[in-house]
């Protein structure tokens, strides 16, 4: 194959990283154009609202199961060396980081994918918000929050291999598995039907899926040449340890090789600012006051330091562990999705119903282009 060849004359931590680059511009191109947020999915199924994120977010999350099962299916990639599944795991990091992490982002108004995203378009909440993610994911992995983050997650572990595969441990086997990605799939259009959710909303909805996919393949696909087994680990897109990791490459470890992690945020990034830009969006945005500020801030503290004890944030736990129908990503995705609507509710819904005005208002609306979802 000629990918084979242009892998071994890069080299495979190269090759990781232009990878990351790449996958990562497709992502943040079409996040950022379907406006693609756990947070605000979040709040329109707990509020019962039918803006269409909760559509654009089924999109993602089912494309990426089915596409990944598939490729896995078909032989095409094999995953079981990954971290998500064979390693030790926590149910307890998941649960309670999950938690946090779904507390944090309704806070910070966004994931930390959508913090991304935001940032490049302009949105210096955002970027300041995403600085104090990395930095709390990097104390809490190797920093100050690192013994906190150790102590819960030794609350209740699991081994890793068939102890932490849905797959195996329900029986449901590789057929169950593209069948269930395909109930959520057959969701997602009847949800869009109803919706009318503009083309930009499903169909980047499905680049960002697939995007979780192909990340699935490529870096299995590389560690499967085995040039540099120790610089290739099977992962998909995720948005904590990549965070803490070029956090910490550009203030002191700029001499490490290469990573697919190392080129994912910055081609994220990239991705996004063409996006914000070809469709005339850059636009600078700050704080409206300090009260917000402080808002902001601690939510990026709780998702960074919660999306560590996670194992993943709300794209490498709800998406890409999911995909690969690892336990402890699924019940980290729960704990986000419950702690984000209670969160929602008790400080941003009831006061918006008792002043008649948004607390705090919901994302961008999902751009149109030439057509829609129709009944």
């Amino acid at each position: 194959m000629f990918i084979d060849g242009w892998i071994e004359s890069v080299g495979q931590a190269r090759a990781l990283a232009f990878g990351g680059v790449a996958i990562g511009f497709v992502f943040g191109f079409f996040a950022q154009r379907s406006r693609f947020c756990l947070r605000s999915a979040t709040i329109e199924f707990s509020r019962g609202l039918r803006g269409g994120k909760l559509t654009v977010w089924l999109f993602a999350f089912a494309s990426a199961l089915l596409v990944t099962q598939g490729l896995v299916a078909l032989g095409w990639a094999d995953v079981s060396s990954a971290r998500q599944l064979a390693s030790r795991g926590s149910l307890s990091g998941a649960a309670i980081g999950g938690a946090l992490f779904g507390i944090g982002m309704i806070l910070a108004r966004g994931c930390s994918s959508r913090l991304l995203v935001l940032a490049a378009q302009g949105n210096l909440r955002s970027l300041l918000s995403g600085l104090v993610f990395a930095v709390a994911a990097q104390a809490a992995w190797t920093g100050v929050l690192a013994p906190a983050r150790e102590a819960l997650s030794a609350l209740w572990t699991v081994e890793g291999g068939a102890a932490r595969d849905l797959v195996m441990l329900t029986g449901m086997g590789r057929g169950g598995a593209l069948l269930f990605g395909g109930i959520w799939l057959l969701a997602a259009i009847r949800w869009g039907w109803h919706q009318r959710v503009p083309t930009w909303g499903w169909l980047g909805a499905v680049m960002v899926g697939l995007s979780i996919a192909a990340a699935w393949w490529y870096t299995a696909h590389v560690a499967q040449l085995g040039l540099e087994a120790d610089l290739a680990p099977i992962q998909a897109l995720s948005f904590t340890g990549p965070s803490a990791e070029v956090l910490t490459r550009v203030l002191f470890a700029h001499d490490k090789p290469p990573s697919f992690d190392l080129g994912l945020v910055p081609g994220v990034f990239l991705g996004s600012f063409c996006a914000a830009a070809l469709f005339r969006e850059l636009k600078l945005e700050g704080f409206s006051g300090g009260a917000s500020m402080r808002r902001y801030l601690f939510g990026a503290l709780l998702m960074g330091f919660g999306g560590m004890l996670a194992g993943g944030c709300a794209v490498g736990a709800g998406l890409s562990g999911a995909a690969v129908f690892t336990i402890t990503s699924w019940v980290a995705l729960a704990a986000m999705w419950a702690a984000a609507a209670a969160t929602d509710h008790v400080l941003d819904w009831r006061t918006e119903k008792a002043s008649a005005a948004p607390a705090v208002p919901l994302d961008q609306p999902v751009p149109q282009l030439s057509r829609s979802f129709t009944r």
